[in-house]
């Protein structure tokens, strides 16, 4: 296992630290659609993603769903391990968007290492100022920008990590990554098709104008 990639202060652990590490890691294969992490009710430990695509999202009481950001291949998930940071807990879920595998380190094992290590404890401040600063982001553009941009966003950042213009997903699915209802983003899309932008079929939302949603969306 290729730890040095996956996790960059490798080298500034201990021997001791590292064989610990080696030894007590989990890995896991997630299928799509399986959940890693369900809220504070578990605490599944430092997940390090060798391959595949995550999504963290948290639920409202209703039952709505928004996403507040992704992880893909050598990315680290913090807050699947956040019951060993002190008076921090988060009602976060993380999930498989594709199949995934992944290496867990045991939060026992993390939260010893992290105490003995200044560097993993300096590195744990810094992905959790990063993920904070990213659902920042999130409710900044929730907040101050329009559906319809927020849409044209999401249609193009699918369409790149795709690398298609077809896009296989469900008005569902896209409400749940926006935080909003399926008859809104339906009706938005709806729009989006009359006005050239995108072409409808079941299943799926096919690009027809990237211009036009890049200039919608102001990128």
């Amino acid at each position: 296992m290729n730890f040095e990639s996956l996790l960059p202060i490798w080298s500034k652990l201990t021997p001791s630290q590292q064989e610990r590490i080696k030894t007590s890691v989990v890995p896991r294969t997630l299928g799509k659609g399986a959940v890693l992490h369900n809220g504070s009710v578990d605490c599944a430990g430092l997940v390090l993603i060798r391959s595949g695509q995550l999504r963290a999202y948290i639920l409202s009481e209703d039952g709505r769903e928004i996403t507040l950001y992704r992880l893909f291949e050598q990315d680290i998930c913090l807050f699947s391990a956040s019951c060993v940071m002190k008076s921090v807990q988060f009602e976060i879920m993380i999930a498989a968007e594709r199949e995934s595998e992944v290496l867990i380190i045991p939060p026992y094992i993390f939260k010893q290492i992290m105490e003995e290590s200044a560097a993993l404890a300096n590195y744990t401040n810094e992905l959790m100022a990063t993920r904070f600063s990213e659902v920042m982001w999130l409710i900044e553009q929730i907040m101050w920008k329009s559906l319809d941009k927020r849409l044209a966003d999401f249609l193009l950042n699918e369409a790149t990590l795709e690398n298609s213009n077809t896009l296989k997903i469900t008005h569902e699915m896209i409400a749940n990554h926006l935080g909003s209802a399926r008859e809104v983003v339906t009706r938005m899309l709806r729009y989006f098709q009359t006005e050239g932008y995108v072409k409808l079929t079941r299943g799926s939302v096919e690009i027809i104008d990237l211009a036009g949603l890049e200039a919608l969306s102001d990128t």
